[in-house]
């Protein structure tokens, strides 16, 4: 994941640097994105059979040789398009295939579940913190295709993780057609009011956050701050923020109350990262307003993780969480390409039209009752495999 951390800000500089062109760096961020989506989107079924540890080992290896390609051969746009293209979607089957992993672990271990999606996104956020700044600083010294070379090592290098450290785990999805098991979790999202609504909130605020990650902070490090070291510090700062608030929230998350948390989190990490660099030409306060909004976040992904993982019964989880991630990613590639559009309209404006609408999509959840069932802890679903296998299991109400 550090890896991929690196490339998260060594790709779109690349493009920025090669073409000159802020709309290509937006259409080579939706361009990884959107096969990202559909692969999660429609591989459920067919990770459950092929199974979660050998789909994430091969997607991590040719993923692999896949970026390695981009450095030598990315400065043909329609190739660099296409190798982008194809890495994105191998991360997302791995990814999916590591979620299941991960949630298989969590229920046989005893642990509370909040407290292990707070450890798991702890342990992201540090690649964060680790991957955004020190790509920056490769960059500088450097350049992006260095970068990308080692990306690609990271990649080969969790696929021999997965290899050694990962014993084989057996399917738990049935041996239904691809179509009717892709339909029980299209099923499962119609059914589950909260789910669906969380997808709905997270495909808004991943398209701002799209917008300004691909597209508006790397062009407000190039033109307003002159440095790719400011790209990787703003990120570093929230990452800073994220991983102290993380080891905060993973000591109480058994005790707060999810459903507050959650909401004011998203508030104060939300809108304030957008506002900020419309009114200031100055890299601090961004760097200091992005800490705090690592603080807030922090507990937003550990918080829906765990619903996720109580709500979802075990044997619908690839097929459920692949078409919940591509519900909730499906506005990265359309903010990548929004952004790039406003972006070369102008760069104040674009942050504060966003981040109005940032500031309104999170306050919803203060709108209906229904978002407070966040804070009810079910007994893991054990629905049986058959018929009822779509809808969400008791005590569950939606």
């Amino acid at each position: 994941m550090t890896g991929t951390r690196m490339s998260a800000v060594a790709l779109p500089w690349f493009v920025l640097v090669s073409t000159g062109s802020v709309a290509k760096m937006g259409v080579v961020a939706a361009a990884e994105t959107l096969p990202y989506v559909l692969a999660c989107g429609l591989g459920g079924p067919l990770l459950d059979r092929l199974g979660y540890r050998r789909v994430s080992i091969v997607a991590d290896a040719a993923s692999a040789a896949a970026v390695l390609a981009i450095p030598f051969l990315g400065l043909n746009f329609s190739l660099l398009v296409g190798l982008v293209a194809v890495a994105g979607g191998l991360r997302g089957l791995g990814d999916t295939s590591k979620r299941v992993i991960f949630r298989q672990s969590v229920m046989t271990s005893g642990v509370d579940v909040t407290r292990a999606t707070s450890i798991n996104d702890g342990l992201l956020r540090l690649t964060t913190l680790l991957g955004a700044p020190l790509a920056g600083l490769l960059i500088a010294a450097f350049d992006a295709q260095t970068v990308l070379i080692i990306d690609a090592g990271t990649f080969g290098f969790g696929a021999a993780a997965i290899a050694i450290a990962v014993p084989a785990i057996a399917s738990t999805g049935s041996a239904e057609p691809y179509l009717k098991a892709l339909r029980g979790g299209f099923s499962y999202l119609r059914q589950d009011r909260l789910v669906a609504g969380l997808l709905v909130i997270f495909f808004c605020t991943n398209l701002f956050d799209s917008a300004y990650g691909s597209v508006l902070i790397p062009l407000w490090a190039k033109e307003v701050i002159g440095s790719p070291v400011a790209l990787g510090l703003v990120s570093a700062s929230f990452a800073v923020g994220a991983v102290l608030g993380n080891v905060v929230f993973t000591v109480v998350a058994p005790r707060v109350p999810r459903f507050a948390t959650y909401a004011v989190g998203f508030v104060i990490g939300g809108a304030p990262r957008f506002l900020v660099p419309a009114f200031t030409d100055e890299a601090w306060p961004l760097y200091l307003v992005s800490f705090i909004a690592g603080l807030g976040m922090a507990s937003v992904n550990p918080i829906i993780g765990a619903v996720m993982f109580e709500r979802v019964p075990e044997h619908m989880l690839a097929r459920v969480q692949g078409l919940g991630t591509a519900v909730a990613w499906g506005g990265i590639p359309v903010g990548a390409l929004i952004g790039g559009w406003l972006g070369g309209i102008d760069l104040a404006v674009a942050f504060v039209v966003l981040g109005i609408g940032y500031l309104v999509v999170t306050l919803v959840p203060f709108t209906h009752p229904i978002w407070r069932q966040i804070d009810i802890k079910p007994e893991p679903a054990t629905a049986a495999v058959g018929e009822q296998a779509a809808a969400p299991q008791q005590p569950i109400r939606t």
